[in-house]
């Protein structure tokens, strides 16, 4: 066995059990339990205490992390409502938020901010799709139309920004032309994937056998969504596509495959967000605040400056597109839904990192991202609640598809 401490894994999981337990004891309950974690992270991280450094074990368990988070929040995509003028709005909404992105992204690279514009536009572009679905959730508003706009548009944002990403700023060197061809192949592996286990499912047989040794210790349906989470990342990975991408098709295809009309295994999703929630995702967070560069960000005050900017931005990008929802949902929660939608971190980190190895951000450029992430998540979550609960518990409904 080879020789590996645990001992930072150990504070890691110490700083993941104490901080939404610290939360819970304080007024503070509505600060998202995924702030104080990354902020923990960098206090226990070499910028401030020295503590703990990304070791093996930290390594392997955050990269897990990052993939159950974009797994679940696929497995929370509802497909079948995603069409019609839902589909027309969303889809709208992001093409705007990419346009302002861009318009973004060559302003600050002329203004001499930023090394590569359409990187910046992309990281700017997307929507933490892991966040705004337990704020919608704590909210009671997850399962109503104005919920599934906002998640559809998360989700649009979320796919389509990792999408982008792979298609030009792969850690893979090849041609945007031979990454299209790829995507393509991975759509279709996808696709025929979800067709053969559909297939499969029809089979009373193999129904029988799944039913009886899903809650024994088998677990043979959370095994079967681990394996599943695993060889779309992995099929990603050798496709030389982003392993983001992978994780996020996963969940959704699984959405898709396991439908559970007959209600035969309800507790199934709850014991995968257990897992995730419980277990991988906050090492993630936590790891993330670790490998924050904080001196980088306080290097210069230009840097610091940067901050604001790129909050704003977000705002602009994510938020200014959501006033299309009015229409849908009226001002307020058009509002509500512009400051969810400006709401980012996770994609943020990822990409950061990427750009770190590609050479196209610098330390300081993506410690300021970083923050401003971090602020997002702070704010813009806070504001969204404090104005939807003004607005009453009705929800204004979407109305039918056609």
């Amino acid at each position: 066995m080879p020789n590996v401490s645990f001992s930072g894994l150990l504070i890691v999981a110490v700083v993941a059990f104490a901080a939404p337990l610290l939360l819970g004891l304080t007024p503070a309950r509505r600060l998202p339990a995924i702030v104080l974690e990354i902020v923990a992270g960098i206090i226990i991280g070499p910028s401030v205490l020295g503590w703990v450094r990304v070791d093996l074990p930290l390594s392997i368990l955050s990269m897990l992390g990052l993939a159950f988070l974009l797994f679940l929040a696929g497995l929370e995509v509802e497909l079948e409502r995603l069409r019609g003028r839902l589909l027309v709005f969303v889809g709208s909404g992001f093409l705007l938020s990419f346009g302002l992105a861009l318009l973004v992204g060559y302003g600050l690279y002329l203004a001499g901010q930023v090394v590569s514009p359409l990187l910046i536009a992309i990281i700017l572009v997307a929507t933490g799709l892991g966040i705004v679905i337990p704020v919608l959730k704590d909210a009671g508003e997850s399962a109503s139309d104005f919920g599934q706009l906002v998640i559809a548009g998360a989700m649009f944002a979320e796919f389509g920004s990792s999408i982008l990403l792979t298609l030009f700023f792969s850690r893979e060197a090849t041609s945007t032309a031979t990454k299209l061809v790829l995507l393509g192949g991975f759509a279709l592996l996808a696709a025929g994937f979800a067709f053969v286990i559909l297939r499969l499912e029809r089979s009373k047989r193999i129904a029988a056998v799944l039913l009886r040794l899903q809650d024994t210790t088998a677990q043979i349906r959370v095994r079967g969504a681990f394996m599943l989470l695993v060889a779309f990342v992995a099929l990603a990975s050798v496709l030389g596509l982003e392993t983001i991408l992978g994780a996020f098709v996963a969940g959704v295809i699984l959405r898709l495959i396991d439908g559970d009309q007959m209600m035969t295994h309800p507790q199934f999703r709850l014991k995968l967000e257990a897992i995730g929630f419980g277990v991988f995702i906050p090492v993630f967070f936590v790891t993330s605040g670790i490998l924050f560069d904080l001196p980088a960000l306080f290097s210069s005050p230009a840097t610091l400056l940067r901050v604001p900017v790129f909050l704003v931005a977000l705002l602009l990008v994510r938020g200014v597109p959501a006033l299309l929802y009015r229409p849908l949902v009226g001002s307020r929660r058009s509002i509500v839904a512009g400051l969810l939608q400006a709401t980012s971190l996770s994609f943020i980190v990822a990409a950061s990192q990427i750009g770190l190895e590609l050479g196209l951000i610098t330390k300081a450029t993506g410690a300021a991202l970083i923050a401003a992430g971090l602020l997002s998540v702070l704010i813009f979550p806070l504001l969204a609640l404090t104005i939807l609960r003004r607005s009453g518990v009705v929800s204004t409904a979407v109305p039918e598809q056609s």
